[in-house]
């Protein structure tokens, strides 16, 4: 009995890996989806006998169509309203692909997608593949038609670029959990004391509404001025209220690896508050309110429900 077809063509073997390549190039789920499905499209347009190796041959055409969005990608965000923070997805989403070693793991944070911004185009390309996949210089130089001593370097300067000074702390479920449940107690506490000392002095809190939801167009730097404005955000109002038809809830999650805050009301995911965890406490904040980067994550947190939240809120 012949296989299903979507069990036979390889593109359904490698769909995986293509979304979770195209999600690190382009630090949008959505973006990653539209540029798997043009790869497809391709691949059933062209003569599939003459294809030697199927996932090479996807991923050299999955990488340029990335590139290519990439390019226009610029352009967007030049315009775009206030602060852009990549798409947060959940634990367990194929798109964030493997996590075996701590260089994939890195990969996928969503600070380093949000550093990954300063890459160019090619830089990010090569970055992606070398780190997260193990792709050798020599695959990489097919891929992007360079040479293999072209690829080493811009590799070295990817690196170079996304260097930071304070190494991330690796958490479990079960200690993502706590960290959220500390960060939750102290910011509905209605003191600032509480949240400074979980934040270093030079942590970072950014907010992103994109052109929808109101949110801070500037970083806040500095553990007290984070702490301040997430008090204001906590604080109970009426209007709060209105604009989500009610109370909100909150819960604990791993979000692209790192600990996070879901806000939820109504089956819908309102807003993620990712923390990045280091040695010395909670080094950035990352507020994601754009109702556009939140539906994959709305889908697979109903899809992974009922969720019992820690707390409500407002």
């Amino acid at each position: 009995m012949p296989l299903p077809p979507y069990e036979a063509d390889p593109f359904e073997r490698f769909r995986g890996r293509l979304e979770a390549i195209a999600y690190r190039m382009l630090g949008s789920a959505g973006d990653a989806e539209d540029a798997v499905q043009d790869a497809y499209l391709r691949w059933h347009a062209t003569d599939r006998e003459r294809i030697e190796t199927p996932e090479a041959w996807l991923t050299k055409v999955l990488t340029n169509l990335c590139l290519n969005q990439l390019a226009s990608a610029r352009v967007r965000r030049e315009t775009y309203v206030g602060q852009w923070l990549p798409e947060p997805l959940l634990a367990g989403d194929r798109m964030l692909g493997p996590a075996d070693t701590a260089e994939q793991r890195e990969s996928v944070s969503l600070a380093m997608l949000t550093l990954m911004e300063r890459l160019s185009p090619n830089e990010r390309a090569v970055y992606v593949l070398r780190e997260a996949f193990g792709y050798a210089h020599r695959e990489i130089a097919e891929i992007l038609d360079l040479t293999e001593g072209n690829c080493q370097q811009i590799h070295r300067r990817a690196r170079a670029h996304l260097a930071t000074g304070r190494a991330r702390t690796e958490v479990d479920a079960a200690a993502a959990r706590r960290a959220v449940e500390e960060f939750l107690a102290a910011a509905l506490s209605g003191d600032t004391e509480p949240l400074v000392r979980l934040l270093t002095d030079d942590a970072v809190g950014v907010a992103d509404g994109g052109d929808t939801v109101r949110a801070r167009r500037t970083p806040v730097v500095g553990a007290l001025p984070i702490a301040r404005y997430l008090r204001g955000l906590f604080r109970p109002g009426e209007a709060k209220r209105a604009q989500v038809g009610g109370s909100a809830a909150l819960h604990a999650a791993v979000v692209n690896g790192a600990p996070a805050a879901l806000i939820s009301a109504g089956g819908r995911i309102l807003g993620v508050i990712s923390l990045a965890p280091t040695a010395e406490g909670v080094g950035a904040v990352q507020i994601q309110v754009n109702p556009d980067k939140l539906e994959r994550i709305t889908r697979q947190w109903a899809a992974a429900g009922p969720h019992r939240p820690l707390a409500q809120l407002w």
